[in-house]
């Protein structure tokens, strides 16, 4: 785990076939640290390689704890991810759907998302030692966004303004679609993807994803929820 600048714990489907879909649609598999071919789908507005380039480098995945830079060695994290994923308890929600989120297309859960929720916000703060400060260049980029005084509290805080109480768990799908195309990205991938979406969703473990000199997020170990 000492060749990645970054790490990030986040929920990855289990394989199966909707971490197929997802690793083919994103053209990125991160289970196997290759990049995939797209799904020829047809109905789209633009290529799905251009459609989906954005999040491409990340892999199909929820952010729990976002991406650090380590203040330590990455063999002390993994030993305290393992402790506190035995220490935590899975999480079921209904299930997933496809959603539109500003300009970009997701899945979200279904029901009340509050234990999600509790989950994250116990994984941002008890890894939060392993977390080195981020750069100025870093705290400029997100405060182009216009935060809001809860989102700046938590980038000074935690690193990262979509935490805590701004924390909307998530399962990227596109980058920003102009007007018009994310509706029609959406009635392509809507029944494509209806008979893959779980139900009821499970959260049974965490996964440790680390980043590679490339850019792109490799599925390093999963840790299963055992409290």
């Amino acid at each position: 785990m000492h060749d990645f600048s970054r790490y990030a714990i986040y929920y990855a489907p289990q394989p199966g076939p909707l971490a197929e879909f997802a690793a083919a649609w994103l053209g990125w598999d991160p289970a196997r640290g290759a990049l995939v071919p797209h799904p020829a789908l047809p109905g789209l507005p633009r290529p799905v390689a251009e459609i989906t380039e954005a999040p491409r480098k990340y892999g199909f995945h929820g952010t729990l704890k976002p991406p650090m830079r380590l203040t330590g060695s990455a063999e002390a994290l993994h030993a305290d991810l393992g402790t506190l994923a035995a220490r935590l308890a899975p999480v079921t929600l209904p299930g997933l759907a496809l959603t539109r989120i500003g300009s970009f297309l997701a899945l979200t859960p279904l029901g009340d998302a509050t234990p999600l929720a509790r989950l994250a916000a116990e994984v941002v703060e008890a890894l939060d030692p392993h977390r080195a400060p981020p750069s100025d260049a870093e705290l400029e980029r997100r405060r182009r966004s216009r935060l809001s005084p809860a989102q700046e509290e938590n980038l000074a805080r935690w690193g990262y303004p979509y935490v805590m109480e701004e924390f909307k768990f998530h399962l990227t799908l596109t980058g920003k679609l102009a007007f018009g195309e994310a509706e029609r990205v959406a009635e392509t991938l809507q029944p494509v993807l209806a008979p893959l979406l779980p139900q009821p969703f499970d959260i049974r473990d965490l996964c440790l994803f680390g980043e590679a000199e490339d850019g792109h997020f490799h599925l390093l170990h999963r840790y299963a929820l055992t409290g």
